[in-house]
């Protein structure tokens, strides 16, 4: 049986990237930062992700740069512990269609970064397994956070909870403190939350959901990018128990998923997965609810 092809190749200003790829798409992952996922795509094509012009090809600096692409954090977010810079080259091998990306423990975090990612050898289909490990001396209380930023100009729904819950409630939304709920990027439906990115518009906006149904999609270029996890109905989540959060500004969309909070004891580590899709040749979705779904259907796995 094939395999996907690993090979190193130059990539916006980095010299040291390393391309996975089949006959259909591919990935390209940064060595010199990161480690960062800076492409993903239909082979040939656009890339899915964001990426930050201004900043694709620099290291070092003191300064965290968000450079686009898909990132490792741990949430809760916090000033020092969050933004603590990755502009230091990785350690990386190759495994089976894919490789494993290895972060220097942080400095101010004591945490190891990693990430196995691998591509099918004959679809679109990507499983990273993000891993979290505490090379510190005390317990730390954190949830791993997997952040796909988007490229502009899509369309982000996400599936709201049709759980019977009885007389209590069945949905959470989290709202962060700059966002407005008048924002005309925003549409809370009945069965979605869409979210159209504007590069019009510079003023942030962030919410958080328990998405049970464990995927949120993205239509752009005519593309259908699809991220899926698992959600844990009974665990404890941050930031007011959400498992999912999206956050838009002028430049970029970023689908961010999130493990159960857990105390992690020295030397102890949590995984957290994600499986990506991509569709081609989808029609930019309408504005109503029924269109989307007629859109999603045979292609996410409702």
């Amino acid at each position: 049986m094939a395999r996907a092809q690993v090979k190193k190749i130059f990539y916006a200003g980095w010299k040291n990237c390393v391309q996975i790829r089949n006959d259909i798409a591919d990935l390209v992952v940064t060595t010199e930062v990161g480690p960062r996922i800076i492409r993903y795509g239909f082979l040939g094509q656009v890339n899915e992700l964001c990426e930050v012009g201004t900043e694709t090809g620099l290291t070092g600096g003191d300064e965290w740069r968000i450079y686009g692409g898909h990132r490792l954090w741990h949430s809760p977010e916090d000033k020092k512990r969050t933004y603590e810079p990755d502009n230091s080259p990785i350690k990386w091998n190759e495994i089976e269609d894919g490789v494993h990306t290895v972060q220097e423990t942080g400095r101010t975090t004591g945490i190891k970064k990693e990430m196995l990612i691998t591509l099918s050898p004959d679809s679109s289909a990507v499983t990273i397994i993000h891993r979290l490990t505490n090379k510190g001396q005390m317990p730390v209380e954190l949830s791993a956070w997997s952040i796909s930023a988007m490229a502009a100009g899509g369309k982000e729904v996400i599936p709201q909870s049709g759980r019977d819950t009885g007389l209590l409630p069945n949905r959470v939304l989290s709202l962060w403190p700059y966002t407005r709920l008048t924002d005309p990027r925003i549409c809370l439906g009945e069965q979605y939350i869409i979210i159209q990115q504007d590069a019009y518009i510079k003023h942030p906006l962030k919410i958080g959901t328990a998405d049970e149904n464990g995927w949120a999609a993205y239509f752009n270029h005519s593309h259908l990018f699809v991220k899926y996890y698992t959600h844990y109905i009974n665990a404890g989540y941050p930031d007011l128990g959400v498992s999912y959060e999206t956050y838009v500004n002028d430049f970029m969309l970023e689908m961010e998923t999130l493990s159960p909070l857990t105390t992690l004891q020295p030397d102890s580590s949590v995984e957290h997965a994600e499986q990506w899709e991509l569709f081609d040749n989808v029609p930019a979705p309408p504005d109503d609810e029924s269109g989307i779904g007629r859109l999603l259907k045979g292609r996410v796995r409702l």
